[in-house]
């Protein structure tokens, strides 16, 4: 058993999945920073100043009455909040990844196409063709 998990994970499908997987994780992270610290600080200055990850609304109050300045002092009020803007900086980030795996993919696809528009490289001559060449060419030295 031991063994044929060994050639299961070193399979090069297996790599280049798990070489993927973790690839994919660090480009997450890193649009998700570029999201939250870059693209929506200027986007929520334009709209009035606002912090698009601390937008919500109060759906029940809590021990403490509101209003509440963030969503984690609503949370530590006992409020029952719901944070939209949260949401709308996942769904950025969402679109950034998806736009870019469509970019690749949208590549490996052209790619793809030029290797199939080539034409084919001639066929190689028989072994008959090339007995007759080498006949023709032994005669035209004569």
């Amino acid at each position: 058993m031991i063994k044929e998990f060994k050639e299961f994970i070193m399979r090069g499908n297996v790599l280049d999945m798990a070489i993927g997987i973790v690839i994919g994780a660090a480009f997450g992270a890193l649009v998700k920073s570029f999201v939250a610290n870059i693209l929506m600080p200027p986007i929520g200055l334009l709209m009035g100043g606002r912090d698009f990850s601390n937008l919500f609304v109060v759906l029940k109050s809590g021990t403490q009455p509101g209003p509440y300045a963030t969503i984690e002092a609503a949370k530590e009020a006992g409020a029952v909040v719901w944070p939209w803007g949260v949401f709308v900086n996942e769904v950025v980030t969402f679109l950034i990844i998806a736009f870019a795996i469509f970019l690749v993919v949208r590549t490996i696809n052209q790619m793809k196409r030029k290797e199939e528009e080539a034409p084919p490289p001639p066929p190689e001559p028989s072994a008959e063709e090339k007995l007759l060449s080498e006949i023709r060419d032994l005669l035209a030295q004569k």
